[in-house]
């Protein structure tokens, strides 16, 4: 009988054998899953002398994702024409009277709209109408904005004067 009981013993016989197979069972997983990791992400961590620390690509790791452009309303000269803002905003929709625009020069499709007048219109133009979001969608002054609506309103039968230019602020003419 004490041949039988010898037969299922394992390979750990004292508590001391217990104790660093469980410590090895635990530690050595651990280190080959960091030394797998380190060895798939060594290659994209930029080593000293390399191109990835230079100061431009530093300053391209750091550069700010959008960035402000003040525009100076009071210089004219820089502000687009009403047919130069149609060409580049409006033109996509009021070309072909997609969803519902009047197109240029419809004298019948414009001719219910400009009983709202100039204010009216150029409201509509500014907050947006119908499918037409705020600006058409654009990147446009008001002041442009306004000149584009003459420009069509005048094309399909309006008699509209051209927008005054904005008046150059107090600071800028000092």
């Amino acid at each position: 009988m004490s041949q039988e009981h010898d037969s299922h013993e394992g390979p750990i016989k004292t508590p001391k054998q217990l104790g660093w197979a469980v410590f090895f069972s635990f530690v050595v997983p651990v280190v080959v899953i960091i030394m797998l990791a380190y060895a798939v992400t060594s290659h994209f961590k930029p080593a000293a002398g390399t191109e990835m620390m230079d100061a431009e690509h530093v300053a391209e790791r750091l550069r700010p994702v959008a960035q402000v452009e003040i525009k100076d309303a009071s210089d004219v000269a820089s502000l687009k024409t009403g047919e130069q803002v149609y060409a580049a905003q409006c033109a996509a929709c009021h070309a072909s009277g997609a969803a519902g625009a009047p197109k240029l020069g419809d004298a019948g499709a414009w001719g219910g709209r400009l009983g709202a007048g100039l204010d009216g219109l150029v409201n509509s133009a500014l907050k947006g109408k119908g499918a037409m979001g705020a600006q058409g969608g654009g990147d446009f002054s008001d002041y442009e904005i306004a000149r584009a609506v003459v420009y069509m309103a005048n094309q399909g039968g309006g008699k509209f004067d051209e927008p005054k230019a904005p008046a150059a602020p107090a600071s800028a003419a000092q």
